[in-house]
């Protein structure tokens, strides 16, 4: 392997694995925070990315769509283990529980971007390397935020809307859960290349999520000083 390959490499396997493995450990702590120990002792509350690597959906799936040059790439770590009748408010807590791993990713994304202003008291030799880590950190974070935010379960937008809604609605969404995957391949990939080849535009949703994820991007980087 070549040393650009492997530069490569770390500026994108580094933020990568520790969003994801932060994103499913906040999921577990909150929920043991809130009354469910399930994830704490099947030993998910960890930063060892090992415990939350799903072999097709981190690895095979993103890599699949990569090679078919899917317009929206992504994918999904091994879910959390959640007894949500164990939390001491099972409605709202469901809330919590989901929203911690989308604050977590946005509590990274800004520490990187806080950090970028040191980047310039490094030695020449690191500095670069250090900066592209904390460019693809931000970046990471934010889309993985923002794409599991998506109101559709079992991504965390829509364990949201079920625990929102009242309660014949949420019922009526929390149905489409078994059909969650096949539904966002649809949206993001099946669409927009059928799209293609009619000559119409069915991206919407990789717009809308592109567009959402930008205006973060620049929030993030105004607030913390990098504009």
């Amino acid at each position: 392997m070549s040393a650009n390959a492997i530069y490569l490499a770390t500026i994108w396997a580094i933020p990568v694995i520790i969003a994801i493995t932060f994103h499913e450990a906040a999921h577990g702590f909150i929920a043991y925070l809130l009354g469910d120990d399930t994830a704490w002792r099947l030993g998910r509350v960890s930063f060892n990315p090992l415990k939350h690597v799903d072999l097709f959906g981190t690895i095979l799936l993103p890599g699949v769509l990569l090679l078919l040059r899917s317009p929206f790439i992504f994918g999904y770590a091994k879910p959390v283990p959640i007894n949500f009748r164990a939390l001491r408010w099972p409605r709202r807590d469901m809330v919590l529980v989901a929203a911690a791993g989308p604050a977590m990713n946005i509590a990274i994304a800004v520490v990187a971007a806080l950090a970028f202003h040191i980047v310039g008291y490094l030695p020449a030799t690191s500095a670069q390397w250090v900066a592209d880590n904390l460019k693809n950190a931000l970046i990471i974070n934010v889309v993985l935020a923002v794409f599991n935010l998506f109101p559709l379960p079992p991504l965390d937008g829509g364990r949201i809307l079920v625990g929102v809604l009242p309660k014949a609605a949420a019922v009526s969404v929390a149905r489409l859960e078994p059909y969650g995957l096949a539904i966002l391949i649809g949206l993001l990939v099946v669409f927009p290349l059928v799209g293609a080849q009619l000559g119409i535009d069915l991206d919407l949703v990789s717009r809308a999520l592109a567009i959402s994820t930008g205006a973060m991007i620049e929030a993030i980087l105004h607030v913390t000083g990098n504009t």
